[in-house]
């Protein structure tokens, strides 16, 4: 067990997924779905994950998606985009949009980048930056935790980051949990933030120092790119980097973080490369899969790692057709890994074997929202 005297000097190198959270790998049913994923300029693509063919092209009055997440019971999908501050909540069945609005006005702007809803789907809690337009001047606030009513289609409770070392930078991608019982949110930096949904007020930190190993390629720790996977309702998995007191070599492992007990465990399992991505985990939640990353440019090499959760170990690995910049994702079945984002196209590879099968084109660009499979 991981106490905070010996986290070591880990860090959370999740990708975000997916958008999202996944919900329990143990729940979801083995069979072909459908794929739900962000092109530019303002819509949503669904995609048959049998053919490739785009299915629907749902067009977004908000803007530019730029986070995707499904909430834990796999009924609502909810993104989130950059041009107007846009909030919107889709059927994942029908793929329908059940609300959208915008937070924006003439003197307001607001600045986030994904976040987690709550179990009755009427709130979402996400971090902000607002900006507000006077007479002479804006005004930008400090960064705060936020709550959006999906009701009342505004913010509704705010509270500063206090002290400002727990705030994020660049794209606030950070990605947020809500615990079993509602009531505390859990935002996963350099650092685990435990804030009480009640007053937004940090109630916790469970420090961990940033290794030099970040996350691959351009890929943000969180937001639409989730790289945290539920394999029970309460626990959560995703790759550690790590290097000890002593000696200080770094090794990659097996993390899980238990939300309702608030407790990390971590299993080693080697030397880690430049750049390791976070887990897509198999619906039986047996098998799980990562990308890692050595070299730069002309001598970057990319590889599937595939690992045996129970045994914490690495059973295989591939090379594969590096890109600038792309994302780790997985169909609803875990059959197939796709490599996608920043680019026209899914690479489609089969995980039995981590061959390289084919190529969908999509006819339009990918954001770096992330990738949601459904049923």
């Amino acid at each position: 067990m991981l106490t905070r005297s010996r986290l070591f000097k880990s860090v959370l190198t999740l990708s975000a997924m997916a958008a999202c959270a996944t919900v329990p790998a143990v729940l979801a049913p083995a069979h072909a779905g459908t794929l739900m994923l962000g092109t530019y300029p303002d819509k949503l693509f669904t995609i048959d994950d049998a053919t490739g063919a785009v299915k629907d092209r749902i067009q977004l009055e908000a803007g530019l998606p730029v986070s995707l997440r499904l909430s834990n019971d796999r009924k609502k999908i909810y993104a989130t985009t950059i041009t107007t501050s846009g909030v919107i909540v889709l059927d994942a069945d029908t793929h329908k949009i059940l609300t959208q609005f915008s937070l924006n006005t003439p003197t307001e702007r607001y600045r986030f980048n994904g976040g987690a809803p709550d179990a009755t789907g009427r709130y979402f809690y996400t971090t902000i930056l607002r900006t507000d337009k006077q007479i002479d001047r804006y005004v930008v606030s400090k960064q705060q935790f936020a709550v959006i009513d999906l009701v009342q289609k505004k913010v509704v409770r705010t509270a500063d980051l206090e002290p400002q070392d727990d705030a994020m930078g660049g794209g606030y991608r950070a990605p947020m949990m809500i615990s079993p019982d509602g009531k505390t949110l859990y935002l996963f930096k350099d650092k685990v933030l435990l804030v009480d949904v009640a007053t937004l007020k940090v109630v916790d930190r469970i420090d961990v120092q940033k290794a030099d190993a970040t996350g691959y390629e351009n890929v943000a720790f969180g937001g639409g790119v989730e790289g945290l996977q539920l394999t029970t309702p309460n626990e959560l998995v995703s790759l550690f980097t790590a290097s000890d007191p002593f000696v200080h070599n770094k090794i990659f492992g097996l993390g899980k973080f238990d939300l309702s007990a608030r407790k990390f465990t971590f299993t080693p399992i080697g030397p880690i490369t430049n750049q390791i991505s976070g887990l897509e985990v198999t619906p039986d939640g047996k098998t799980a899969y990562t990308v890692a990353t050595t070299g730069t440019t002309g001598n970057k090499r990319c590889e599937f790692w595939k690992f045996d959760l129970a045994s914490a170990t690495l059973t295989d690995k591939q090379e594969f057709h590096c890109r600038s910049r792309f994302t780790l994702g997985m169909s609803q079945d875990g059959v197939k890994l796709y490599i996608y984002g920043a680019s026209y196209d899914i690479e489609v590879y089969d995980a039995a074997t981590l061959k390289y099968e084919k190529t969908w084109d999509l006819g339009a660009d990918a954001t770096m929202a992330g990738m949601v499979a459904l049923r």
